[in-house]
C-alpha cells in the first residue's frame, strides 16, 4: 500500500513523502529510525489513518465494529485455553454469519500458514482492523502476552463503542422531534396556508406583517417547489460534507466546546477516549512514542489531537508526558494532567490513565442520561414558540374577519 506521509524533523520544515509499506505501523517505525516524527498519514485511495475508528461500519467492508470486538474476545478466550491461532481463526470463520468477515478471517489464516506474523496479517486489512488493533497485537506477540493484548483491545473498542452509542442515543430524540417539526412546517406551508390565503384574498382582509411573511414563504414554495426542495437537499448535503471536512470539523468542534453543557460533555468524551487508548497501548507494552502517535490518529479531533502531538514532542525531548496536558487545561480537564503527573511520579502511568478513562466514561454516561431530561423542556419551548407564532399569524386575520361581520 502507498501512503502520503507528512514528516516533521527538528529545525526543519515539514516534509511530504510518498512511502510504500505493508502497514502504517511500519511507517512509524521507519520514520522514527530516521529521527523524524509522523504528523499525518493518508492512504492513496483517500482513506485517512484512524478515520474509520469512529464509524460503526468500516467503509467498503460490511463488517461492524462490534464483530471485530467479538472476534478479539473469542481469540483471547481460545488462545488462553491453549488453542493455536490457526485453529482459533478457523473456528471463528466457521461460526461467523458475516460473509465479509469470513473472507477476512480466511485471508488471515492463509497468511499465518505462510509464516506471516499475526499483526502483519491484520495490517493487510486496514479498513477492517484499526491501527490500534494492529499495534496491540504486535506488542502482544513481541512480549509473549497476545492473549492479554487481545483482551485489552477488545475492552478498549467495546468501551469506545458503548460511549459513542450512548451519545448517539441521547441525540436521537431531539433529532426525530426537530425533523418532524420541519416536515410538518413544510406541509403546512404547501397545503394549509394556500387555502387560508385564498380566503383572505377573496374577502379583502388586511393581514398583519407576520401573516404576510408566512403567506410569502408559502407562495414562493408552491411556485418553486422543485427548486426549493433541490436547494434544501443541496444545502443539507453541502453542510454534511463541510462538517466532515477538516476545516468544518474544526469549526464545529470549537462551537461545541463553547456551548453550555455540550462543551463539557465533548471535553470529557475526548478525554475518556484519549486516556483509554493510551492506557491500553501502554499496558500492552507499546513504546510511549508509538502509543502517542496511534492515540493521536484515534482521537482525530484537531484540538485534542494537537495536544497529544505536543505531548509526543515533549516526550521525545525527555520531558514529562503530563506537561502538554497540564498546559492545555482548557481543552483537557485539569484532572487529566494532574493524574498523569502522579502516574509518572509513581511509575503507574497506564493504571492512572485507566482510572481517568473509567471516571470520564461514567461521567459522560451519566450526563448523556440526563441530557434528554434537559433537552426535552427546551424542545417543548421551541416547538411551542413556532406553533404559537404560526397560530397567531394565521388566526388573527380570521378574528378580524369575524369582528368585521
Amino acid at each position: 500500500m502507498k501512503f502520503r506521509v507528512t514528516i516533521r524533523k527538528e529545525n526543519a520544515p515539514d516534509e511530504i513523502r510518498m512511502i510504500e509499506a505493508p502497514s502504517r505501523f511500519e511507517i512509524y517505525e521507519q520514520i522514527r529510525r530516521e529521527g523524524g516524527l509522523v504528523v499525518s498519514i493518508t492512504e492513496q485511495d483517500g482513506f485517512i489513518s484512524g478515520k474509520l475508528v469512529n464509524l460503526n461500519i468500516s467503509i467498503g467492508t460490511g463488517i461492524k465494529r462490534i464483530e471485530i470486538v467479538r472476534t478479539a474476545k473469542n481469540l483471547s478466550s481460545m488462545l488462553s485455553a491453549g488453542i493455536s491461532i490457526s485453529r482459533a481463526l478457523s473456528i471463528i470463520e466457521r461460526q461467523s454469519s458475516n460473509a465479509y468477515l469470513k473472507r477476512v478471517i480466511t485471508g488471515l489464516s492463509e497468511s499465518i500458514k505462510k509464516g506471516t506474523s499475526f499483526h502483519e496479517a491484520l495490517a493487510d486489512y486496514p479498513r477492517v482492523f484499526p491501527e490500534l488493533f494492529v499495534a496491540m497485537v504486535r506488542a502482544g506477540e513481541e512480549s509473549g502476552a497476545l492473549t492479554e493484548s487481545l483482551s485489552i483491545v477488545a475492552l478498549q473498542m467495546e468501551r469506545s463503542e458503548e460511549l459513542i452509542r450512548k451519545i448517539k442515543g441521547a441525540m436521537i430524540y431531539p433529532a426525530i422531534v426537530i425533523t418532524a417539526v420541519i416536515i410538518v412546517a413544510i406541509l403546512m406551508l404547501l397545503y394549509v396556508v394556500p387555502t387560508l390565503t385564498s380566503t383572505f384574498t377573496s374577502l379583502g382582509v388586511q393581514v398583519p406583517l407576520a401573516t404576510r411573511v408566512i403567506v410569502f414563504l408559502s407562495s414562493f414554495m408552491v411556485s418553486h417547489m422543485v427548486a426549493v426542495l433541490l436547494t434544501l437537499a443541496v444545502l443539507a448535503l453541502g453542510s454534511f460534507l463541510f462538517f466532515q471536512s477538516k476545516v468544518g470539523g474544526k469549526i464545529m468542534l470549537r462551537v461545541a466546546l463553547h456551548l453550555p453543557i455540550i462543551g463539557e460533555l465533548v471535553r470529557e468524551t475526548y478525554t475518556a477516549r484519549t486516556a483509554r487508548t493510551l492506557s491500553s497501548l501502554l499496558a500492552a507494552g507499546v513504546p510511549v512514542l508509538s502509543a502517542l502517535s496511534i492515540t493521536r490518529s484515534v482521537v482525530q479531533a484537531s484540538m485534542f489531537a494537537e495536544v497529544v502531538e505536543e505531548a509526543e514532542a515533549h516526550v521525545k525531548k525527555g520531558e514529562p508526558l503530563s506537561t502538554s496536558f497540564i498546559e492545555h487545561e482548557k481543552i483537557y480537564p485539569i484532572l487529566m494532567g494532574e493524574m498523569l503527573a502522579v502516574g509518572e511520579e509513581t511509575g503507574k502511568v497506564a493504571d492512572m490513565l485507566k482510572q481517568i478513562a473509567e471516571f470520564y466514561e461514567e461521567t459522560v454516561a451519566e450526563k448523556t442520561k440526563n441530557l434528554s431530561t434537559i433537552i426535552e423542556p427546551i424542545l417543548m419551548l421551541v416547538i411551542g414558540t413556532i406553533v404559537g407564532v404560526f397560530a397567531v399569524s394565521m388566526i388573527a386575520p380570521i378574528y378580524q374577519l369575524s369582528s368585521a361581520i
